[in-house]
């Protein structure tokens, strides 16, 4: 325990940027688990005497047109967004990883079912085939979570199987075959935990996809439905306003959006060097 926390020291002081990184994620996951106990105000709680006030002291990001608190509603969307984003993603994590690492490790037909499997997938649009699917399951948050997590599965399966394929034939998978490990072992204790750093770089990244695609998806209507606070219904409605003067409606959760996506963005070569075993050497 000792030495993994001297590791994480360690590369929280080699690298600044991720330092802010994983102080961004800090602030997005408190506001995730505690929104609703710091929110100053009701999200949906609607107020037809403060319609559309600009932000001020007693709204600090102001009004939306029910007179809801706009800062209320950001804080509260993130739970919501944070959550559909890492759901998706362990989802095409776990059967991504598996897949790949089948088909890296064993080849042959298994090889050609993931890999056609992966092409069929990814010969779509991926947000046009998420719409497809959300539009045909029905725009409930688990069927967003669902076509999110199909959509990225084929990266993590690609990815699984490139680096899985290399290290097969390594001398420590020999050594660890000749001391009478099975295959599953094998690709469980020696082969997965060589090929999590680059996999952890597209845990990163699909983490701000899968955010951006779940808000791209309740901006067209195909998402969250209201009165549920979401950044994407939020963007969606404050869009309508902002030609009539009343900018805050978009710009506070746009913001927000913007703010997690390159957090995640950024996240990804710390998370990398965290799980390099190299790196722990």
């Amino acid at each position: 325990m000792e030495h993994h926390l001297k590791h994480f020291r360690y590369v929280m002081g080699e690298n600044p940027v991720t330092v802010f990184a994983f102080s961004l994620f800090s602030l997005i996951l408190f506001l995730a688990l505690f929104g609703p106990w710091i929110a100053p105000y009701d999200p949906l709680a609607t107020d037809a005497a403060n319609v559309l006030q600009p932000p001020s002291w007693r709204h600090i990001c102001g009004t939306d047109q029910l007179g809801r608190d706009v800062f209320s509603r950001v804080i509260a969307a993130t739970r919501l967004d944070l959550g559909i984003a890492i759901s998706a993603v362990t989802l095409s994590f776990v059967f991504g990883c598996a897949l790949g690492c089948s088909a890296g490790f064993w080849g042959g037909w298994t090889d050609r079912i993931v890999g056609r499997f992966s092409d069929t997938i990814m010969a779509f649009p991926l947000f046009v085939l998420a719409m497809g699917i959300v539009a045909a399951m029905g725009n409930t948050v688990e069927n967003i979570i669902y076509a999110t997590a199909i959509i990225n599965l084929p990266f993590y399966a690609r990815v699984a199987r490139a680096e899985t394929s290399v290290r097969r034939q390594a001398g420590y998978v020999h050594a660890a075959r000749l001391c009478g490990s099975g295959n599953i072992r094998i690709l469980a204790t020696h082969i997965f935990p060589n090929i999590l750093p680059p996999l952890m770089v597209q845990v990163s990244l699909n983490m701000g996809w899968a955010i951006l695609n779940a808000a791209g998806l309740s901006f067209i209507g195909l998402g969250v439905r209201p009165p549920d606070a979401e950044w994407g219904i939020m963007v969606a409605e404050g869009a309508n306003y902002i030609v009539s003067g009343e900018w805050w409606l978009a710009i506070f959760p746009g913001l927000a959006l913007m703010l997690a996506v390159f957090c995640f963005n950024l996240l990804g070569d710390g998370l990398r060097d965290l799980v390099d075993p190299l790196r722990r050497t």
